[in-house]
């Protein structure tokens, strides 16, 4: 970051500003819209009759909005959505 600080003018900063105003977000945060764009597209082409409308935002990466979680929360997250877009469980059970 100071690097760029001391090449990147405040006209310059000014210009990049303004051209992602226009544009919409610059960067990393872009490649994630575009990304949920077409995951939206692909999960309401594949939704059942009746299944509710993916939105763009169902599918964004929500950065620095919660804290990390665990390994047994994020497989949770995950069994959520598969049973809430229909799907089954076919996981190997539990050794005794």
């Amino acid at each position: 970051m100071a690097e760029l600080d001391s090449q990147l003018d405040s006209y310059e900063l000014t210009e990049w500003m303004v051209i992602e105003k226009m544009t919409g977000p610059l960067g990393r945060r872009r490649g994630d819209i575009q990304a949920a764009t077409i995951a939206a597209a692909i999960a309401n082409a594949n939704r059942g009759k009746g299944g509710r409308k993916f939105k763009v935002t169902d599918f964004l990466i929500p950065y620095g909005e919660a804290a990390r979680k665990t390994p047994e929360q994020m497989l949770a997250a995950v069994k959520d959505i598969n049973r809430s877009l229909g799907g089954v469980e076919h996981g190997r059970k539990p050794d005794s």
